[in-house]
């Protein structure tokens, strides 16, 4: 599945959350929250959600928006991750924020693909599904590089904060068994409420929050890119049974693991 719509940003929904691939080129200040994460951006600026990621829209004015959906199924980000890098970087990162600010160059570079997609669709009926995967993979590639670039020029975590980044060392390590965050504000040494601040102001999240959101990217993952049962995928998480994973899953997502998996699909790279 494909779709590009130009539209006002609070006509796409207050509530946004589908099985697709989503990209909003913003060109107002935007105020919306992700997964419950507030943000707000500055004019100009290209927002990246991953299936049933959920966004709300909290401007009060319209924003002028253009909206770019496509299915796992049209284009694979992982099966593409030599020749784009943009699965970790623009899509499924909990300790990255899920948009990046554009110069009026890069803005209008984009805009102008964006544009020629939808003519691609709108001319031609029986469009090729060839030429849009390459303007796809060229918007991709530059905000990649953009992102990159502006991640690149930002002192790094472990320079700035060596607490968080060891963190995000132990939560990479960690997460399949321990999701209690006094476990890792003990590792670090740091009382519950200091170790939240810190936490909060780093990455705009709860401890609690943050721990849950990379549980569920990686039962995502592990949904759309293997054959796993629900059953295995609960084991490997260390949940105690396949039920309590479901209700777990559920209420973070906002539909069960079986239905997750009905809607994205299974990709052509599953092992």
């Amino acid at each position: 599945m494909f779709s590009i719509q130009f539209k006002e940003a609070k006509k796409i929904t207050e509530n946004y959350n589908v099985p697709l691939y989503s990209i909003f080129l913003l060109e107002e200040d935007s105020h919306f929250s992700v997964n419950f994460v507030e943000y707000i951006t500055k004019e100009k600026s290209i927002l990246f959600l991953s299936p049933y990621q959920n966004l709300k829209w909290h401007n009060t004015t319209s924003s002028k928006v253009k909206l770019l959906q496509f299915h796992g199924d049209f284009y694979c980000i992982e099966f593409h991750k030599d020749e784009v890098a943009c699965n970790g970087l623009l899509f499924n990162n909990v300790y990255l924020q899920p948009y990046i600010t554009l110069d009026t160059v890069v803005f209008d570079e984009i805009s102008e693909l964006l544009t020629k997609m939808e003519k691609e669709v709108k001319v031609n009926k029986r469009f090729s599904s060839s030429v849009l995967k390459s303007y796809l993979q060229l918007i991709l590639a530059i905000c990649s590089n953009e992102k990159d670039h502006q991640l690149g020029s930002t002192p790094s975590l472990k320079s700035n904060n060596n607490d968080l980044f060891m963190l995000q060392e132990m939560l990479e390590l960690h997460f399949r068994e321990e999701r209690n965050p006094s476990f890792y504000a003990n590792k670090l040494t740091m009382s519950p409420s200091s170790f939240s601040k810190k936490v909060k102001y780093r990455f705009k999240k709860t401890p609690t929050q943050l721990i849950q959101e990379r549980v569920i990217l990686e039962a995502k993952k592990l949904l759309h890119l293997t054959h796993k049962t629900v059953k295995e995928v609960a084991l490997e998480l260390n949940f105690d049974d396949e039920f309590y994973f479901s209700r777990y899953f559920k209420k973070e997502v906002g539909l069960s693991p079986t239905h997750f998996r009905e809607e994205v699909g299974i990709s052509i790279v599953a092992k």
